[in-house]
């Protein structure tokens, strides 16, 4: 059995510090051990070259040799290493062109945020802090090290960081960061696609999505990431069904109920409604007028699926995703389906999202869960024999009864299913004497 991440990691530092380097935790590891919580993983700097990392820790593997990064495995994780460096200038926006290795303290002021810019000793047990972040930490700000325009600069990227972790932690944002962020928001599509699909994934699935959509929106950043549902905002609903008020409203209230989903949950969440705005209409009747939105289904579908090929999101991720937007009002009509055709929706690959998005759907609107309760309630009295129950009849039955193969063979053996799961036939003998009457052999 392996050691936890952190006794890892010191062992790390202490081999470093055994062979006459200086070694200690880095970045996010450091500040989420000062605020109680337990880090993802655990980061080592060191004046070691990446040379001399190798060779101390045989297995170990050069991630970024040329940036002085090394994986090194210890009791079961794999711990990046990295030697203190200062970068030279960046052309990418993502990747200093030079990097130059240095001191302790020069690698801290080249980092993004001063929360992430502390060191900490395992040994000595004490904190290094060269950029102010202990205060920061204590006043719960997220602020740029040095200059935040060239720290944004640097990497483009750290604009919707700076939003992720104030969102997750609760921060603030520093407002001379702020406002370089709120400036250059429009320059965010510099970066990969890739790299900001996954910075969204984050900022839905680590807790507090809402806050961070609103950061998004408040600075102009979805604007560019998400112009799609940026265009939800202002966009009315019947008061009847959404007391809650806008769609975009609406949205957030749904993504704030996100408790560690999968991907294609965050996202769809995120997108249910994005065919809204499109297919917003505004029709009078005799009751006065009244707000539709008849095929944003269909139409946000489609727009799922080009914003998680935007942003470089798997096949199987936008496939799932797809499923979930198209199919989030079929909730509506459970209860008025024929038995056959509801065992057939809760047998369906991804019906356990659907329901968890219908969920938070209702309860980010009028709060009714009656169709979800009674889908929940047909899954627990539906046994598997019932929702899944074997054949009554093969091909060779039907070439028994007469028939020729051909593609009708298709045809008789789904229309014996869909009997079955009526609970209309449930022996073979009753099977062949219906598909006599209704399928007789020509």
């Amino acid at each position: 059995m392996g050691s936890e991440p952190r006794e890892a990691a010191t062992t790390i530092v202490r081999q470093l510090r055994e062979a006459g380097y200086e070694a200690l935790l880095a970045g996010g590891c450091v500040r989420d051990q000062m605020l109680g919580r337990t880090p993802k993983d655990y980061d080592v700097a060191t004046s070691a070259p990446a040379e001399r990392v190798l060779a101390l820790f045989p297995g170990s593997l050069p991630v970024g040799v040329q940036f002085g990064v090394v994986l090194v495995p210890a009791g079961g994780h794999r711990i990046e290493v990295a030697t203190f460096r200062r970068d030279g200038i960046y052309l990418d926006s993502r990747h200093p062109v030079t990097v130059h290795f240095g001191t302790a303290e020069e690698d801290a002021r080249r980092r993004d945020f001063t929360i992430n810019g502390m060191f900490y000793d395992p040994l000595a047990d004490r904190v290094i802090d060269y950029v102010g972040g202990r205060e920061d930490l204590r006043r719960g700000v997220v602020r740029a090290i040095g200059d935040p325009a060239a720290r944004l600069d640097e990497d483009k990227l750290r604009m919707l960081r700076a939003v992720r972790l104030a969102a997750r932690l609760g921060f603030c944002i520093d407002a001379p960061t702020w406002d370089v962020i709120c400036r250059e928001a429009g320059r965010i599509d510099l970066i990969a696609h890739e790299r900001i699909g996954e910075e969204i994934r984050l900022i839905l699935s680590e807790g507090a999505a809402r806050r961070g959509f609103e950061l998004l929106h408040a600075c102009g950043l979805l604007a560019v990431v998400l112009p799609e549902v940026a265009a939800m905002d202002g966009v009315p609903q019947s008061p009847e069904h959404h007391p809650e008020g806008d769609v975009l409203r609406h949205t957030l209230l749904v993504i704030e109920q996100l408790r560690g989903p999968t991907e294609t949950l965050a996202f769809g969440a995120l997108l249910h409604d994005v065919g809204k705005p499109a297919c917003m209409a505004r029709r009078t009747t005799a009751e006065g007028e009244r707000i539709t939105f008849y095929g944003h289904a269909e139409r946000g579908t489609e727009m799922a699926i080009a914003i998680c090929q935007r942003l470089k999101r798997s096949r199987a991720v936008w496939e799932r995703v797809a499923y979930l937007v198209r199919n989030h009002l079929r909730l509506v009509n459970a209860p008025s389906m024929r038995k056959a055709t509801l065992k057939r929706f809760l047998r369906e690959d991804g019906i356990e999202e659907l329901l968890e998005l219908a969920r938070i759907d209702a309860l980010g609107a009028s709060g009714d869960l009656t169709c979800y309760d009674f889908c929940r309630a047909q899954l627990a009295a539906l046994s598997a024999a019932e929702m899944h129950p074997p054949p009554l009849l093969n091909g060779r039955d039907l070439i028994g009864l007469g028939h020729r193969p051909g593609p009708h063979f298709s045809t008789i053996l789904g229309a014996v299913e869909e009997q079955q799961l009526e609970g209309a036939l449930a022996t073979r003998a009753d099977a062949l004497a219906w598909v006599e009457r209704h399928f007789p052999a020509g």
